[in-house]
């Protein structure tokens, strides 16, 4: 599956699930020549097709595509030019982590283990005006160091090694965000301490190799 596909697939996929309505959110993939593909506006992602994904440089230009390119590109752009590991980057409205980006300040607590070594710290960033530069003002300081950002009012954003990637991480900060809101509703929800973090971390570079500095989970 191409590049262009998978983006097409990932549209279907947020709408179909919920996390978008309408012409609501923007998906887009670094490509194999260093250009982005990036969805178009005004158009639902339900609906979307190969025809409506835009090709662009790393500052807007359009390289090939028609339409007018998403309003968020600023976002997307900034991420790419300071992530060089980035490869594609999912934004999205889903309820459950957009209504914990109503209520939330600073950081999401660490419940789960599983969210915790597949997203880590989670950020969520102030409120700033969509499509200016105040969005990508928002997120700088947390962007080396995080994979998921819930933005104040405004949904979330999920980073990844592919366009499959990012969606994943974003349908996982969705159902951990519909866990955390459950359980409040019914009481307080326990979180995991600092030795149960330090566990999950050593067993991660452990077993995976993945090495995690513990001062930025924290």
């Amino acid at each position: 599956m191409s590049v262009k596909e998978e983006l097409v697939k990932v549209c279907h996929l947020v709408y179909k699930n919920k996390f978008v309505a309408a012409y609501d959110g923007n998906i887009s993939a670094r490509t194999e020549n260093n250009t982005i593909l990036i969805t178009r506006s005004g158009i639902c992602k339900g609906d979307v097709t190969a025809d409506n994904i835009i090709e662009t440089d790393f500052v807007g230009h359009i390289i090939s595509g028609k339409g007018k390119i998403s309003t968020e590109n600023k976002l997307h752009f900034f991420i790419y030019q300071n992530r060089k590991d980035a490869k594609a980057v999912v934004h999205c409205h889903p309820v459950y982590a957009t209504a914990l980006g109503l209520i939330e300040e600073n950081f999401l607590a660490h419940y789960f283990p599983e969210v915790l070594l597949t997203l880590g710290k989670i950020p969520v960033c102030r409120y700033a005006t969509p499509s200016t530069s105040e969005v990508t003002d928002s997120i700088e300081r947390y962007l080396a160091d995080s994979n998921a950002f819930i933005l104040q009012n405004h949904g979330a954003v999920t980073i990844g090694n592919s366009v499959m990637d990012a969606y994943y991480k974003m349908e996982k900060l969705e159902h951990t965000a519909k866990t955390i809101l459950a359980a409040r509703a019914i009481g307080n929800p326990r979180t995991l301490t600092e030795k149960n973090i330090r566990d999950l971390l050593s067993i991660s570079e452990s077993t995976y190799g993945i090495k995690s500095d513990i001062n930025k989970i924290l």
